[in-house]
């Protein structure tokens, strides 16, 4: 199997996806949502087109938040989300009427990444990333963090607010999910923080790690310490849970009137049973059989 390159299809993602697996027969799987979940679920449809070519698949990435706008909206049939689904928009399901089922597809953990020319930093502590991120932060440059870090400032990258990722990281790391400074470059595309860090020896930024495997020779992976010492993300840490408080996991949502229509239910059957394999292909961490048991159940 052929290895995912997670820039190349995030980059074509609005051209060639859309058109996945065009044969004929008007069959389709509209999804949206999480760019961080994009690389999985293309991945399964790319794999899905060979077993059932007049299914068209088309993959979205308008952040999670985007996501379940279009969800609850009824424009696709299946949400990525890099987060649970808040009360708000459980809330706005009921009230269109949207019915669903949660299915968990895999486990991530978030990667805090600096240029490779950094050579002062290796690790941040919790405390030191809550102070940098959190809403009115003083800290501009790296000798704010530590004096004898360089008198430089820090140019920081991160998702935009209808990420997931954000939620997630703004509520493990600031303590309140959307609290983050506003004096960032964001993007829902991760390449474009992964290009801007790469290209700013000063830089500093975070998302999902599965992006920095696809460009590790281009970007360097600090610790995070949450009291307990330094840690990295990898499938061991995030699987083991050592690597806090930064590893979550990852969700497709799918519209149960969606699952009636057979080429819906065929892909979700599709992604359960094949995505375990893919997810370890695109640099994430597979679910286990309890989870894996857990969706079967959702399925019913």
């Amino acid at each position: 199997m052929k290895q995912v390159q997670i820039g190349s299809l995030l980059l074509l993602a609005t051209s060639i996806l859309a058109v996945t697996g065009c044969g004929g027969g008007g069959e389709s799987v509209a999804i949206d949502g999480s760019s961080t979940v994009f690389p999985v679920t293309q991945a399964v449809a790319e794999e899905f087109k060979k077993v059932q070519p007049k299914v068209r698949v088309s993959v979205g990435v308008s952040g999670t938040g985007g996501g379940f706008k279009k969800f609850i909206a009824g424009t696709i049939d299946i949400c990525d989300a890099s987060r649970g689904i808040k009360d708000s928009e459980r809330e706005k399901c009921d009230k269109a009427g949207v019915e669903f089922a949660e299915l968990e597809v895999a486990f991530d953990g978030l990667a805090v990444i600096v240029n490779p020319e950094n050579d002062w930093c290796e690790s941040l502590t919790v405390d030191q990333l809550k102070e940098l991120w959190r809403p009115e932060s003083g800290v501009k440059k790296w000798s704010d963090l530590n004096p004898e870090w360089p008198a430089e400032d820090i140019e920081l990258y991160g998702p935009g607010t209808a990420s997931g990722t954000f939620d997630y990281f703004t509520k493990a790391i600031v303590g309140k999910e959307g609290a983050s400074r506003a004096d960032y470059t964001m993007s829902e595309d991760d390449n474009v923080l992964v290009t801007g860090i790469q290209a700013d020896k000063y830089s500093l930024g975070y998302f999902g790690f599965a992006y920095y495997l696809e460009n590790k020779d281009k970007l360097k992976l600090l610790g995070v310490d949450n009291g307990s010492g330094a840690v990295k993300p990898s499938e061991e840490t995030v699987r083991g849970g050592t690597y806090k408080p930064l590893s979550r996991p990852l969700y497709i949502y799918v519209r149960t009137s969606a699952l009636k229509k057979k080429q819906v239910k065929d892909f979700v059957d599709f992604y359960m049973e094949k995505g375990g394999s893919l997810v370890k292909e695109v640099g994430y961490v597979p679910v286990s059989d309890e989870v894996a048991a857990r969706n079967a159940e959702a399925l019913k």
